[in-house]
Formats: C-alpha cells, structure tokens, sequence
C-alpha cells in the first residue's frame, strides 16, 4: 500500500534539488552505468541525539544495501540527522526496492524535481527572476546602485543574506561610514552590500537609566542586531540571494529581497529591552546621519500609538525626519501599525509618508487535525515536529454557570492530571495574541499539543520546541467541541503542517493590519498601498526565539513595509528623476484591487468582508505595472506647505517644520485640493468640486479618457475629459465635481477615477461620506 508524502519529505526534496544544483556533486561512473539516481530514504524518528552516531549508522545501513563502505561513502548524498533520521543516496532501482525491504526502513522515494518559491511574496507580486521580460528586476538590474536606509534593531552581517557576491563597488554618492563596535568590526562586516551601519543610543540611555547590555536580553553596543527583527526588514528589502531556505521544512526554496542589488544603509534605533523600544531622540538623529549620507530611500517599521500627534509637534520624529527627507529627494516608507482590524488605528499619516498596509500571499500553511470518529479538518500552523498519533482530546469545560468560562485560551487554568499526555482545544476572541500564553500553560500542565479555536486569519504564531499549536475557525473548533461532548473518550490526532501555493489560496488584508480613515487628518487617505507582510520568511538574528538556521517567518505590517521599500528602490534605479510623491503616485495608481488572481480582495476581521480603500488605499501593489504607470500624480514642498495650512496648523509650527519662513493664506487653503493620487470626503453634504494635476510619463503624445465608477449615492463628473498630452503639454489640472443624492447621514462609500489610453488605467480611489449633521467642519 502506497502512503501518502509527507511535506517534510518534500521538503527534503527540495533540499536535494538545491545541493545537487548548487554544489555540483558529482555520480561515480560505476554508479552511472547501472542507472542510479537519488532516492530519499526515510528511516523516522531519531534513535538518538548524537549527530555523528546518526549519520554513521546511515552509512552502514547503506553499506549493507551496495556491498562495501567505501562505495556508500561515494553514494551518500545526504544525511538528515537532527529534526528525524533519513538519508539521500544514489540507487539503483533494485538497490532501493531491496533497502526499502529493511525492517527499519519506513519510506524509499525517488527524487522529483519542484520549482523553488521562498521568498513567495516576490513571486506572488511578479517579481520572480524567471517572470517574463515585462519583470522590472531585469531593466532595473535590481536595484543596483540604490541605497536604502533601514532604522530598526541593526543587522545580523554574517547572514548569507548580506553576500556582496556580484555586487560592483559602492555607489559614489554614498557619504556615510560603518562604525565597529561591540561584537561588530566595520572592517570586516561592512561590505558592498552592507555598505553603512551606525547605533543611536542616547535617548535610550537617558529614558531607561542604565546600560542597555545588563538587561535579562543580550544586547550589542554596536549596529549588531539582537532582536532580530532588523535584519528581517534588511533582507526582505535588500537581500542577496540564497538558496535552500527553508522554516524548518515549510516554504522551501529561494529567498531574496525585492531590489537584491541594492545597497544597505544600518542605523540601529531599536533595542533589545523592555518592549524592544526606539527612543524618539535617537530616530531622529538616525533620519539626520541618512540625510547626510545619501541614502535613497529610508524604511522604518516603526510606529507609536493612537491618538497621533500633529504633523508639527516635535514629538512626533518620523513625520518631523521623514518632512526633511522627502524634502531632499529621499522616498520614505513606513509601516501601518498592527492594531486592525479596528478603523481609524493607521499611523505614519503625513501625506509625504508612503504608508504600507499588510496583506497574505497566495501561500499557506495547512494542517490536517483527525478525530477518533475519522473526521478531519484542516487548520493552520508551522507545525514540523513529530506526528502527534492519535491521544486524548479535551475541551476544559467547567460546572456552574459559565461552564465554557474554563476553556478561553488566555485564561487556561490546568492541572496535570487533567491534562497530561493530552491535546487541549480552547476558544479565544483576541486572534493569534493568545496562543503563547495557551501553549506555555498546556505544555506546563503536560499535555503534547493545542488547538485554537479564533477568528480565521492567515498570520500564524510558531511555537517553540515543535509544539503544535493548530488554530482553526470558530466553526471547526464548535464541531470538535460537538465531538468531545458525544462520546467518552475523544481521541485526536495532528498531522504535519504542508506548505501549498498558488491559485487555490487567495490574498487578504491581514487582520492585524492597521485600517483607516485617517484619524488626524480624515481627506488623506491612509494606508497608501498593501504589500504582503504575513508569513514572511527571511533572515533574523540567530538569539531570536524562533530562529531556524539564521532564518524566521514573521507578521506584521514591519514586513510589508520593507516589501514596498524594495520596490522603490527597483523604481529609483528606472526613474531616479521621479520626486517621492511620484514614485507614491505610481505605486498607488497601479495597484491590484482584485489581486493578481483576478478575484475580489477580501479584508480578514469579524467578520471578513470586501476591501475598501480604508483597508489597503490603492490595493496590493504591482511592482511591473508601477514601473510604467502613464500618469502621475507628482506633489513637491508647496503642495505640502498647502496641506500644513489646511490643516489649520500656526505658520510658526509650519516654518519650525519647513525650517523657511511661511505665512499661510488667510483663507485657508482647502484639503481637498492637495494632489494625491485619491480623493477622500469626510463630509459631503452639498456638491463639492476639486482639483487634481497629472504629469505624463509615458508617451509623449497620449489621450487619456476618463471612467467614473461613483460611490453609491453621489454623481461625479469630470472637466476636461479627455486629457490631451503632446510634446509641449505635460501636465494638466483637471476637476472632479462630486454631489450626492443621499439626504441623511451615511457611512463611506467608495469607487474609483481612472485615466486611461488603452495602454495604461490610472486609477485612484474615491471616497465619500454624506454628513447633513455636521460631524466635521465642511471640506470646501
């Protein structure tokens, strides 16, 4: 009878494939003329935990099968010694049917090649070295000569993701330096890869009161990264290839940032205690030394709380930083913030900030949970550990009046006896937040895995030590619960997670991601765009709790931002004339609404439902369509300057921020008119008309026609309509009216302009909200 393969096994497939390729080995020729080829040997758990013992068993079983050591030695490929025990090995088909015989053997499987798909977000975006010529990697040699500046934890250098393989020497506008420091020598861990890397500590110091390097967490008086979450936003915006990546087995393959050529700028604001925090002091010199050393685009996953502050109070550094940045050419991108799915919880909101929301890949991660009456149903998890055969399932349910009271994840109270040996389901209603606490008091109280019942979402949360933590939907965790409560003794068994991608699974705005309006400043629109931030393998410090092999999957809008980042270091290298507003522009206009799929994009949370421009602003970005986006929406330092005097603030504050002297119209100017690729309407009341300008960057001589799709409710209309470019005329102001028919009080409704020649749609959102009960002073 023919088992079905494991996905640990596939994955070890793929390891194969990669050593094979990568490192050239060679068959011998007596192996040659019998027609070997590679087969995997499955052999099961280890029988032990010395490494060395292991693998020296894996040679004399295969010595047995081909007659003498020295010829196993020559056939040996592989040998798999510390997750399970197994071997890769040349054989002949009759050398395989007869070591599959072995009474210890459990599986013999020959070699199949499969393409390799790590990172996966750059091939769910289309940015895979393999895609077709329209691929902007190629014509943008991959970021080369781009510099960008990541403000975050440090960097792990040793990482294989920071190779300065191929790389030519460091771009002459570069000015910075690499300083050395606690375990960190510049000669040796600056390259042209990582061609900068300072620390801030300062504020820090200040704030927290003694040295940073006592504290019960290692930390490094030097740009070395302890957290580890900086080098993960390093390698995804930047890093170089490397091959045979892997999270303990899932999503094998390739990983590499979005611009692999470009180069890294470190500047080490986050530290390693308390809650990894980032003094406001020491980000804003950090902004400061990257302005200085040319620095083309910063990143900062970074962000503070609700409520904002204003875009002119000092206190808040990244609006304050990034206002001088932009103002010098340099594209900033921020996360956010991971406190969605609630509205009005986006931060990072000044208009000159690319602000990134996260969304899921078309990857996942399913695991099989099998009860005793031969019922299965899939979860999710990073579950790569030993199957966990079928054992005692329960639910902790409680007499009284709240029986269920006892069963809520971040609540468990267990005791051994109950639990021991046991698999634990509990309900939770705070999403993948209560999984550490549940899995430590399951482990504690002895039981051998953990099933969370929650709101369906994709981020997922790995437990330590290969413990499975399984989460399923509310829906699934009822039927278990119906199981456990019909029969005596429930029994459970979890399988393996797999790693599945492609068009089965559909992309989403992550739960946790921060969703508009905009709570200071409600007519810009944020989120700017969406990029994949869920599940996202790549390197990391190896002091980081969940480190396998120098390399973790995280979550969170920190890993959408450097995703965009990359990008718009491909698009510096292409257009390194675009202004930051126009590189903004380009990514906004083009973005996928219905994702690459062609299907509709839905917005995880309770419960799920269509996006809206409030969820992800112009939609999961398109990094081959971005490159030549035919108009764009371009602003420069007076049309921010008009936005800080729509925004009421003092001409004071305003030349405090400008650092130039600025009086305000006194009429105000109004918001409405700041040219941003959207339009976003608080208040509508009676019928509002305002006005956007396009520059052409496409065919000099193009007809871009207008089609309204008009939020439910309003008449929109367009003049002029068309637009005419020619070789004189390359750039036009045009206004959008818009009225509506709605005589009450509403929510948002949203739709959409869009400019197109038939070559390219230019699409911005709209947004409106009717107010006959004035909520908002009125947007003219």
């Amino acid at each position: 009878m023919t088992c079905p393969i494991s996905s640990v096994v596939l994955g070890f497939l793929l390891c194969l494939l990669c050593v094979l390729n990568d490192q050239g080995i060679s068959i011998t020729v007596a192996a040659a003329k019998t027609n070997s080829r590679v087969h995997i040997v499955y052999l099961g758990e280890r029988q032990h935990d010395n490494p060395k013992l292991i693998t020296d068993s894996h040679h004399d079983l295969l010595a047995t099968i081909v007659g003498s050591k020295s010829l196993a030695s020559e056939l040996m490929v592989y040998s798999y010694r510390h997750g399970f025990s197994g071997f890769a090995a040349k054989l002949t088909e009759a050398q395989a049917q007869k070591c599959a015989e072995l009474p210890d053997v459990v599986r013999v499987i020959p070699n199949t090649l499969y393409k390799l798909q790590t990172t996966r977000s750059w091939d769910f975006l289309g940015l895979s070295p393999q895609s077709p010529s329209s691929n902007i990697l190629p014509s943008s040699d991959m970021g080369d000569g781009v510099i960008i500046g990541v403000l975050d934890s440090g960097i792990w250098p040793e990482s294989k993701s920071f190779n300065e393989e191929g790389l030519g020497p460091v771009p002459s506008h570069w000015k910075g330096i690499c300083e050395s420091g606690e375990k960190f020598n510049a000669t040796l861990h600056c390259n042209r890869k990582i061609i900068g890397a300072r620390w801030f500590n300062d504020g820090i110091l200040a704030e927290y009161g003694q040295p940073l390097n006592t504290s019960e967490r290692t930390e490094f008086m030097s740009p070395r990264d302890a957290h580890g979450h900086g080098t993960h936003t390093a390698s995804t915006a930047a890093g170089s290839f490397v091959t045979n990546v892997s999270y303990k087995g899932l999503g094998h393959g390739t990983v590499r940032g979005g611009a692999p050529n470009a180069r890294l700028a470190i500047y080490k604001v986050c530290w390693n205690v308390l809650v990894s925090p980032c003094s406001g002091a020491d980000i804003l010199k950090a902004f400061d030394e990257a302005i200085h050393d040319g620095v083309d685009v910063l990143s900062l996953s970074i962000g503070g709380s609700v409520p904002l502050y204003s875009d002119v109070d000092e206190r808040d550094v990244i609006a304050t930083g990034s206002f001088h940045a932009v103002a010098r050419g340099i594209t900033v991108v921020c996360a956010a913030s991971n406190d969605g799915p609630s509205a009005q919880t986006v931060q990072n909101t000044s208009p000159w900030i690319i602000t990134v929301a996260a969304s899921t890949t078309d990857r996942a991660f399913p695991t099989s949970i099998t009860l005793g009456n031969n019922k299965t149903f899939l979860g999710q998890a990073m579950f790569t550990g030993l199957e966990i055969g079928f054992t005692s399932l329960i639910y902790p349910e409680s007499g009284g009046l709240e029986p269920t009271a006892t069963g809520v994840c971040e609540s468990l109270s267990l005791n051994k006896t109950m639990v021991s040996g046991k698999v634990v389901l509990c309900f939770t209603s705070l999403g993948w937040r209560a999984v550490p606490s549940a899995s430590a008091a399951v482990k504690e109280a002895g039981g051998v895995g953990l099933i969370v019942a929650k709101n369906p979402t994709n981020g997922l949360y790995p437990c330590s030590d290969d413990f499975p933590c399984i989460e399923v939907d509310y829906e699934i965790g009822t039927r278990i619960v119906f199981y456990i409560r019909s029969t005596r003794y429930p029994l459970v068994k979890l399988n393996r997670s797999k790693t599945i991608a492609g068009k089965p699974i559909l992309a989403k705005v992550a739960d946790f991601s921060s969703r508009g309006p905009n709570s200071a400043a409600p007519a810009i629109l944020k989120p700017d765009i969406a990029a994949p931030g869920v599940n996202i393998l790549a390197a990391t410090s190896p002091l980081h709790s969940f480190v396998d092999a120098g390399y973790v999957m995280l979550s969170g809008t920190s890993m959408a931002t450097p995703h965009v980042s990359g990008i718009v270091a491909l698009l510096k290298a292409l257009h390194p004339n675009w202004s930051p507003a126009a590189i903004r522009s380009a990514l906004v206009t083009s973005a996928w609404r219905n994702g690459p799929s062609g299907l509709p994009i839905f917005a995880e949370g309770s419960p799920q439902k269509l996006t809206n421009p409030f969820d992800f602003g112009g939609g999961i970005v398109h990094p081959n369509a971005a490159a030549n986006p035919g108009l764009v929406y371009d602003m420069g330092a007076a049309d921010y300057i008009h936005y800080l005097c729509a925004m009421g603030y003092k001409n004071s504050a305003i030349s405090r921020l400008t650092g130039q002297a600025t009086t305000c119209p006194i009429m105000r100017p109004s918001i409405l008119d700041i040219n941003l690729p959207s339009i976003t309407i608080p208040s509508l009341r009676h019928p509002i008309t305002v006005t956007r300008t396009v520059t052409n960057v496409g065919d000099p001589k193009s007809v871009y026609e207008a089609t309204i799709d008009p939020p439910l409710g309003t008449v929109v209309s367009v003049k002029p309509n068309p637009l005419v470019f020619n070789s004189t005329v390359q750039k036009l102001t045009f206004e959008i009216t818009i009225s509506t028919t709605h005589q009450m009080n509403t929510g948002y409704y949203f739709g959409s302009l869009t400019w197109t020649d038939r070559v390219h749609a230019v699409r911005i959102p709209l947004s409106v909200r009717t107010e006959f009960l004035q909520h908002f002073a009125d947007y003219h």
